[in-house]
């Protein structure tokens, strides 16, 4: 099978399936390796001086490694069989589904249990947050990673295959780990970071017009290009603001950091600042519906490559 045929069939053994979680309580997620990985660096590597250097001789090492595994993987002579088993463990709409649908049934039950929900997609801090911070939370969080989790991954896959399918999952991994602005990861985490912002500048901005296409709405396109720059990721904002426009609500915006309070403008200021779980259920109903549309288009040049 060619890698366009593998994607088609692992988006939907993703979309129907899933992560079989009985499997991952005996055994470790790739993901989970993936993180070891980077976790045996940070501790050999993080430390001294030229932390920095370290740190993009650790995103190089990373890099190489998962292109190895990616190329092994593919040569191996099993019919495709285990790479299609990794491209459909790799994708991750299923379980994106999954999480923020959690956020908005815990927040219909307490406050509390929608604090706690949205703790486990965000990296801000949750225990002071509102409803309506919750649910913005969720659904920035849904948008983000529907290119994280889809768009992206099968973007690398169709370019380079398996390797590139798994250096972009082990970029994504390292840059969640280490990326961040904080003291112990200024310099260290530069690497990764910036890699992972080069591999997501494309994806990024292909999934927000992707949403705006299956809406077949120029207004929420016009939003997308005129508010995507106001965030501070380079390429996170593309989506969101898409997501905003879509939703007419407002997303990004003032949230708190280790401690620290940003003041990061809010993406489609004019749209609705009070926000409620029903709003993370249209966030679902847009996310399946640019899969749907993503999977199609798929579908066809399956379709077209095997008339051609």
């Amino acid at each position: 099978m060619g890698n366009l045929q593998i994607l088609l069939f692992a988006l939907v053994l993703d979309y129907v399936v899933g992560d079989p979680q009985k499997l991952w309580r005996k055994l470790p997620h790739p993901a989970v390796l993936m993180g070891k990985m980077v976790s045996l660096f940070d501790a050999h590597l993080n430390n001294g001086s030229v932390l920095k250097i370290k740190g993009i001789v650790s995103t190089i090492l990373l890099s190489f490694s998962a292109i190895f595994i990616g190329w092994f993987i593919k040569w191996l002579p099993d019919f495709n069989i285990l790479e299609l088993i990794s491209v459909t463990i790799l994708l991750a709409h299923n379980s994106l589904i999954k999480h923020v649908k959690d956020v908005g049934d815990s927040l219909n039950q307490s406050l509390s249990a929608g604090r706690k929900a949205v703790a486990c997609i965000v990296g801000r801090e949750t225990k002071d947050l509102d409803e309506s911070n919750v649910s913005r939370a969720a659904v920035e969080s849904a948008a983000e990673n529907f290119s994280d989790a889809v768009i992206a991954p099968a973007f690398w896959y169709i370019i380079f295959g398996l390797p590139g399918l798994i250096l972009y999952k082990m970029t994504n991994t390292a840059d969640s780990m280490v990326g961040y602005r904080t003291e112990k990861y200024l310099q260290y985490g530069f690497g990764a970071a910036k890699l992972d912002d080069l591999l997501n500048l494309i994806p990024s901005r292909i999934c927000g017009i992707l949403m705006c296409i299956v809406y077949r709405s120029q207004h929420s396109f016009g939003i997308m290009i005129r508010d995507a720059k106001l965030h501070s990721s380079p390429n996170a904002g593309w989506p969101e603001s898409a997501m905003a426009a879509l939703l007419n609500v407002a997303l990004s915006g003032p949230r708190i950091y280790n401690g620290k309070l940003t003041n990061d403008p809010f993406l489609n200021s004019a749209g609705r600042h009070n926000m409620t779980s029903n709003d993370i259920k249209k966030a679902i109903m847009v996310l399946n519906r640019s899969w749907f549309a993503f999977t199609f288009f798929i579908a066809t040049l399956v379709f077209f490559t095997w008339i051609f």
